[in-house]
């Protein structure tokens, strides 16, 4: 019986394969899209000089901050989209789609009117910089007004992800792209007589293709209605316990998200206070990281969609295998693009106008990166499939603990007490990466992770349980 389960149950890598590229490929390309945004900000700024690209990178460590405090919600809300979808339940998906909108522009508008009331309390956490922060505060005021802009397009696009609709928001990004290029062209340099902006024009470029992006994907969420049809009535009828339950999905997962913010804030608050040189050459490095992120999170939402889905129908056996294939094929595909990057180093740090000393940090931090990156990278696809499957508390307490444990103290050690060289410091970043590694490799094995909301995927659990059990 042993080798009859497995024999049925191992991973079938052909179909495996096209539903990744069918579903992953045009997110990852959406993401591509997205970090191009970010790099054209960056080289097109790097013209003005080292300090407007340390500013931009500054900038950039507080959204990220803003991106920790919203996506528990909108990771939970694709929970219940990806499950809901695999069961036929389009009034839960409407229900979920208006509750995860409602949190998220609550976090928006709480960062968003910090950024353009108080921009300068939010820099001097992450630099000591003066002349960051001067050079900081017209971009980030104007950033503020996107926010909210962005977390509506950011739902938008998860819930057609979930609904396998995957290439409108691909074009919606391509044409907000478009808008934003156009926009930093004209307004960093003064073109056509308009006057010479400089950071705060990057960031008018991208508050207008913020709404650009939201107006396009609202008309096909609007056009598409055959397959999920959005009505206002469902969108906020909460009852029957559902807010309870939909928060009490998201809570494993907003800690999580939140916590890993204000770890990633203590540790940026230690780069902040290296060399101007130090901060710009992390600037262009996190932009370089956005290019692996950018296919690996097409993964990433994949995984959630595709494992979700499988779950939400009841089909287990087929998500445990999903989420060891995608634990197999992300850490492959990141290994390649660093190695890529790294190659090509000289060529693309050179995009950014960084000098001498920000050109040589940039080449080894994508050596450091080349090892632990491919590590973190499997880490967090296994979390994205932990919680597409309805289990987000493991994770949560492995990811935090660890990083509160091991790597938020020992970079601050490193940078604030011992004042290692910048290259040591940034090497700290990642010491949590493999002791995370050993124990989600374990969770995701057990199966634990598998816990339905829908009630077809409750209805066999049990017998994945006794056939997964059979199987070891």
């Amino acid at each position: 019986m042993k080798a009859k389960y497995k024999t049925k149950n191992k991973i079938e890598w052909k179909t495996f394969l096209k539903i990744v590229i069918a579903i992953a490929l045009p997110i990852a390309f959406q993401n591509f899209l997205s970090t191009t945004a970010s790099m054209v900000d960056t080289i097109m700024i790097g013209s003005q000089g080292e300090l407007s690209v340390a500013a931009v990178g500054i900038c950039s460590q507080i959204s990220s901050l803003f991106f920790s405090c919203y996506f528990g919600f909108a990771s939970g809300g694709l929970l219940f989209f990806s499950q809901y979808w695999g069961a036929g339940n389009k009034d839960g998906i409407n229900k979920a789609f208006g509750l995860a909108m409602t949190c998220m522009l609550a976090v928006a508008f709480l960062f968003g009117g910090t950024a353009v009331l108080k921009p300068d309390f939010l820099l001097r956490i992450y630099t000591d910089k003066e002349s960051i922060v001067q050079v900081a505060m017209p971009y980030i005021r104007i950033i503020g007004f996107a926010y909210p802009v962005q977390v509506t397009a950011v739902v938008i696009s998860f819930l057609m992800r979930a609904t396998e609709r995957v290439k409108a928001p691909l074009f919606a990004s391509m044409i907000a792209l478009i808008v934003n290029f156009v926009l930093n062209w004209i307004l960093i340099y003064g073109r056509f007589g308009t006057p010479k902006m400089g950071a705060a024009g990057a960031a008018v470029g991208t508050l207008a293709s913020a709404i650009v992006n939201v107006f396009v994907l609202l008309g096909f969420l609007m056009k598409s209605r055959e397959t999920v049809q959005i009505k206002l009535n469902l969108m906020f009828d909460w009852k029957g316990g559902f807010a309870g339950n939909y928060l009490k999905k998201c809570l494993p997962i907003i800690c999580n998200e939140l916590l890993y913010g204000v770890g990633q804030m203590l540790i940026n608050m230690v780069i902040g206070r290296q060399s101007e040189a130090a901060i710009a050459a992390m600037a262009a490095f996190r932009v370089l990281e956005g290019f692996v992120f950018a296919f690996f999170g097409g993964l990433a939402d994949a995984s959630t969609v595709v494992v979700g889905k499988e779950v939400g129908a009841g089909h287990h056996m087929k998500g445990y295998q999903y989420v060891k294939g995608f634990a197999i094929l992300c850490p492959v595909i990141t290994f390649c693009i660093v190695s890529i990057c790294l190659g090509l180093n000289s060529q693309l740090l050179g995009l950014f106008g960084l000098g001498a000393e920000a050109m040589y940090y940039g080449k080894y931090m994508l050596l450091i990166f080349l090892a632990a990156g491919t590590v973190r990278t499997c880490n967090y696809i296994m979390n994205c499939c932990f919680r597409a499957g309805g289990e987000a508390v493991f994770g949560t307490v492995v990811e935090i603990g660890c990083l509160f444990a091991i790597s938020v103290p020992a970079t601050w050690i490193a940078g604030m007490v011992l004042h290692l060289p910048f290259l040591a410091v940034f090497a700290f970043v990642y010491t949590d990466e493999l002791i995370r590694f050993v124990f989600e490799i374990w969770y995701t094995k057990s199966g634990k992770w598998v816990k339905p909301v829908t009630e077809e995927g409750r209805q066999t659990l049990e017998q994945f349980q006794k056939e997964l059990k059979g199987n070891m």
